[in-house]
């Protein structure tokens, strides 16, 4: 039996392996061309040590010098001893420059492109790859603007496993992407873009999911629930959607879709605007109480503009409870 690997980089970068389950993760990827740290192979020398964000294993035998009892009971693991039992996502303490590997390029066609409201836009690209592209839902890709060396970064809103890629965007006046979206761009335009991107994405479930998105932030956690709907998610899931005008408030009916098909999900949104006609009216965690962050026994995800995200931290001080994960990704309209 073969698993996936996801191999995180300190540089963002995302690779992914396979690796059958009689094989370590090193030889694994070295196989695949990817020079991860390593010397000993002995599990002697510490060289490999990695962390483990998610998955089973088996650890292998090495030495208290090399990974302490301490290290292993907290999710470090040595890539020339562990063998995988399941899909796991591993952290790699070196970048991917360092290992000489690197994302995937590609092109793909841009198959439908929709103005939500003046502020939001969605687009999807057709990469010409023959198989889905793989990532974990939360990443994102770098899409270079047509006639231009500039690229800009957006998060997948589309789960992985599907062949077209999905992105929501928000509509920025003088930007350059926007530019392009808004004048020049129509269905059947080439778009070359890498991936995948990004250390915010859903780890493995154990605990109730809280999440909360600012704007476009939502584009991924709407792949991470189209992901929990596809694959089931035993834990609860509550989405707090907040945004500044009402003409910014998008895909509420695919988040009403998402309620039926995903038992245990639920969402609030508000707006900021004082004039707004939403029945709330001010920031996300006005309307959340403690009782949310489970006494910290919770997943918390984050991802929205800077104020947002340090607001959120603001927030947990004063109620001076800190969640076992907090996760964050801030983002600033890009010119």
């Amino acid at each position: 039996m073969s698993h996936t690997i996801a191999l995180q980089f300190e540089d963002g970068v995302t690779r992914f392996i396979d690796c059958a389950e009689n094989e370590t993760i090193a030889s694994a990827a070295y196989r695949q061309k990817v020079n991860i740290p390593l010397d000993c192979r002995d599990g002697a020398c510490g060289t490999c040590k990695s962390f483990c964000e998610s998955g089973r294993y088996d650890g292998g035998e090495y030495i208290e010098e090399a990974l302490s009892e301490d290290e292993a009971r907290a999710g470090y693991v040595l890539s020339c001893q562990m063998r995988p039992r399941a899909d796991c996502v591993l952290r790699i303490q070196a970048s991917s420059s360092a290992c000489k590997t690197a994302v995937e390029s590609d092109q793909g066609r841009l198959t439908a492109l929709e103005w939500l409201s003046p502020s939001t836009l969605r687009f999807s690209i057709e990469p010409q790859r023959a198989t889905p592209l793989v990532f974990l839902p939360g990443q994102y890709a770098h899409l270079q603007i047509p006639g231009s060396e500039l690229s800009r970064a957006y998060s997948f809103s589309s789960p992985a496993g599907r062949h077209a890629l999905s992105f929501l965007v928000r509509n920025v006046p003088d930007g350059r992407m926007s530019a392009y979206l808004r004048e020049q761009a129509k269905v059947g335009d080439t778009l070359s873009f890498s991936a995948p991107y990004g250390s915010f994405y859903l780890r493995e479930l154990r605990r109730p999911l809280l999440l909360l998105a600012g704007g476009t932030g939502l584009a991924p956690f709407l792949s991470m629930l189209e992901t929990l709907a596809g694959q089931g998610c035993p834990q609860p899931v509550l989405l707090g959607y907040g945004v500044t005008h009402d003409a910014d408030l998008v895909c509420l009916d695919e988040l009403e879709a998402l309620r039926a098909r995903l038992p245990g999900f639920e969402y609030i949104s508000c707006v900021a605007d004082a004039d707004s006609t939403h029945p709330r009216r001010g920031y996300v965690t006005q309307y959340l109480d403690a009782g949310v962050l489970n006494g910290g026994d919770v997943d918390l995800y984050v991802c929205g503009p800077p104020a947002m995200v340090d607001s959120v931290r603001a927030w947990l001080g004063e109620l001076g409870i800190q969640p076992a994960g907090f996760h964050f990704e801030k983002f600033a309209p890009s010119h």
